[in-house]
């Protein structure tokens, strides 16, 4: 019932007191204005202005409504520059999550970058391994996620950012390690250890071990890629990791990779983004830095296509 227009007025005769100064300063007619207020003045069932008063004074309701007007008008305002911002691609919102426990290694280099260039874009991160974070991202409680696993939906599009080997770490002292190729069958006599996320989420078994119908003698889990590492190469089990994730391992020498079957499992990295958002400049900037630091700085990864 009560419009922006209305508060703006009553703010313009409360900063002039007198509705000719008030209609010059809205740059409309004195009757077209005071048509305004006695229709607003009709619609609330109530008086806002006493008209005999010089300058003219405010009722109680006319009171109320000018708090009103204080508290929405400077909202209003401040929107209003944000979204002209917004439609030159100066700013914007984004909050990410990722399911990946390795992904800190690319992207935090990401985000620094891409803070230095686009500064008044709203940013945190979460690790999505405690909730869904598909239906956070169509809700709007999150701008994108990092994801290697893409569900189809219509609200959401994804964006590849590399292809990857999902490799197997083993104790180098073990007899695994003499191995070039590994079958799914051999995992059935060892200790799998991944991050802690269900199993549906971790690749070696969407991808390698479910499709042969194997399962690992046992499981454990660690929550850190370096306390994986330590654990596989104190001979406590093996683990399937992404091999830029353990380029700095076998440097070092701590553990063996070994290809996942004949060809290798390789998956692809995706930012998945909501569709009406992934023309955005921002967005597009971002997937740009993040694609040429990951060729950059990581080790064995593939361009999509």
């Amino acid at each position: 019932m009560i419009e922006i227009r209305h508060l703006e007025t009553l703010v313009a005769i409360e900063g002039t007191g007198s509705l000719v100064e008030a209609s010059e300063r809205l740059h409309v007619t004195q009757s077209a204005l005071s048509h305004q207020l006695r229709d607003l003045e009709s619609r609330l069932g109530v008086q806002l202005l006493n008209r005999r008063t010089r300058p003219i004074r405010f009722t109680t309701a006319g009171l109320r409504v000018l708090a009103l007007a204080a508290e929405v008008l400077p909202q209003v305002r401040q929107t209003e520059r944000e979204l002209k911002k917004l439609a030159a691609g100066r700013t914007g919102r984004l909050h990410l999550a990722i399911e990946c426990h390795s992904c800190f290694q690319w992207l935090m280099p990401t985000l620094d970058a891409f803070r230095e260039q686009w500064p008044e874009v709203e940013m945190d991160l979460s690790a999505a391994f405690s909730f869904a974070p598909l239906q956070a991202l169509v809700r709007g409680d999150l701008d994108m996620v990092i994801t290697s696993d893409p569900q189809e939906h219509d609200a959401v599009s994804y964006l590849p950012l590399f292809r990857y080997e999902l490799v197997l770490a083993v104790d180098r002292n073990s007899e695994l390690a003499t191995l070039k190729k590994i079958e799914p069958q051999a995992l059935a006599s060892q200790t799998l250890i991944s991050y802690p996320v269900e199993r549906e989420r971790l690749d070696v078994f969407s991808a390698f071990l479910t499709p042969a119908n194997v399962e690992p003698a046992n499981t454990r889990t660690a929550e850190l890629t370096p306390m994986i590492v330590q654990l596989v190469a104190a001979g406590r089990g093996v683990a399937a990791l992404p091999n830029w994730a353990l380029t700095e391992y076998t440097e070092h020498n701590l553990v063996k990779t070994i290809r996942l079957g004949d060809k290798g499992v390789w998956r692809t990295l995706f930012a998945a983004v909501r569709t009406e958002d992934k023309e955005s400049a921002y967005i597009s900037e971002f997937m740009q830095i993040a694609r040429e630091l990951c060729f950059k700085n990581l080790t064995g990864v593939r361009a999509v296509g």
